[in-house]
């Protein structure tokens, strides 16, 4: 895994220095000796991660970090601060700023490399979501979405800690920002993990007879939990475990004795980036239901038929099975958008919708075509059954007039088309095409009327 990591260091033997690690490990690199240069290549340049000294002058590592996080085209931006100060205020402050880690010179090398390839991982994840929220914005199904996610509530935090004592001491600190419940067995954690909804997992290391970092592993393999934001807290100076948690996939750590409040800065970064990650997949998740669904009946699109009428017919010719399509058009709808207006026959969409949807069986796929023609794709369905289902969706078009908002009734009937695979149908788009001549041929012999075809 490569990525773009820029240095930011105003003595030019600590760029060297970092420069020629990160090089062996295959990672382009890039430079900058004060914190004006940084700002303008991460503006300018593709930058996967900042490794960021603290003391330079005219404007330090802080400012810097600060200056990042609040703009929109670099806030995404993984920053970790390579610093000689190693007080818990000073790792507080940076994390306030929007730092992702603390390495304190000398910079042990393992330590650094892991800490990179963790963070480079999660940004690769991100980016991916950030991108796909972008094409949805762009196509104008999406909202824009900012990093800059406001804590209003607590979080909800799971915590499995084998010592009463320290629980108490973590729970007492996260307070004001998190509900915290605790665990003394890990064999129950991962359960109570996967069936809860916790924005974070922090794994104690305490424990006399457990590997704290097995229950990593499961919580990272398992799919309900692979994307919870977990930390780690270890004792001082045990990089061999800080270094395997970061490959594992934790997210942060925290090292004993723990600082109150780098334990509730820290937190508070992970909830808010679990948050915002939340957001991005919602966003995801209702672009991909925007491109399948008609806005205006609910029901699934032409995209959609179109991808799935394929797979059904392979299906059904690989089993041997029918298939049946019935293309159905509401009868002089032109005259109701004409003579009432477009709200008028959007109204009249939405119920015909309705009425399609109380009609079609949970297997069948009923789907807008396009303007006022609607289609109903039915799996293991001959034509006699196929000509039934269509029969009952004329019958409740024609049964009940459509009641319009203003209190207008229009007493409308549909033209519907039948087609069944056959020997003659070779590709999904002859099904179609047999239905649409079935169609029109009901319109022609006086519409109200359901005709199959006889292909």
């Amino acid at each position: 895994m490569t990525a773009r990591i820029l240095v930011v260091d105003d003595i030019p033997t600590n760029v060297k220095l970092l420069e020629a690690r990160l090089s062996a490990e295959y990672f382009d690199v890039l430079c900058a000796d004060n914190g004006a240069n940084a700002l303008a290549i991460c503006n300018s340049e593709q930058v996967d991660i900042v490794l960021l000294d603290i003391m330079m002058p005219d404007m330090d590592g802080f400012e810097v970090c600060e200056r990042l996080k609040a703009n929109p085209a670099t806030e995404h931006i993984p920053v970790v601060m390579v610093t000689a100060l190693d007080q818990p205020a000073d790792r507080v402050r940076g994390l306030k700023a929007g730092a992702d880690d603390f390495l304190t010179k000398p910079v042990n090398d393992l330590q650094l490399i892991s800490r990179v390839k963790s963070l480079v991982r999660l940004k690769t994840m991100s980016d991916e979501l950030r991108t796909r929220a972008q094409t949805a914005k762009t196509i104008g199904v999406g909202d824009p979405i900012s990093e800059d996610v406001q804590i209003e509530q607590p979080g909800r935090v799971l915590l499995i800690d084998g010592r009463a004592s320290s629980q108490e001491r973590i729970i007492k600190a996260l307070k004001p920002v998190a509900e915290v419940f605790a665990l003394t067995e890990p064999s129950e954690a991962l359960f109570e993990a996967a069936e809860n909804d916790y924005e974070m997992v922090i794994v104690n290391s305490n424990f006399d007879n457990f590997d704290p970092l097995r229950l990593c592993s499961q919580l990272r393999s398992l799919e309900r939990t692979r994307f919870l934001p977990l930390l780690l807290v270890t004792e001082q100076g045990d990089e061999a475990m800080i270094v395997r948690a970061l490959e594992l996939g934790v997210n942060d750590y925290i090292v004993r004795p723990v600082d109150p409040n780098e334990l509730v800065a820290r937190t508070l970064t992970q909830i808010k980036r679990k948050r915002f990650n939340n957001r991005l997949r919602e966003n995801l998740d209702q672009t991909m239901e925007l491109a399948v669904i008609d806005a205006l009946t609910g029901l699934n699109n032409r995209r959609y038929l179109d991808n799935h009428l394929k797979i059904l017919f392979n299906r059904a010719a690989t089993r041997e099975r029918p298939l049946s399509v019935c293309l159905t058009d509401i009868d002089r709808f032109k005259h109701v958008n004409d003579t009432y207006g477009h709200d008028a026959g959007d109204e009249v969409l939405r119920e015909f919708a309705t009425r399609l949807r109380s009609t079609v069986r949970g297997a069948d796929l009923a789907c807008r075509y396009g303007g006022e023609e609607f289609v109903v794709v039915m799996p293991d369905t001959p034509m006699e059954m196929a000509a039934s289902v269509a029969e009952r969706l004329r019958f409740i078009i024609e049964d009940k007039p459509f009641v319009l908002r203003s209190g207008r009734e229009l007493h409308l009937t549909a033209s519907l088309g039948i087609a069944t695979n056959t020997s003659s149908i070779e590709t999904p788009e002859q099904l179609m095409r047999q239905a649409d001549r079935a169609m029109y041929e009901a319109k022609s012999a006086g519409r109200n009327r359901v005709v199959a075809s006889a292909a």
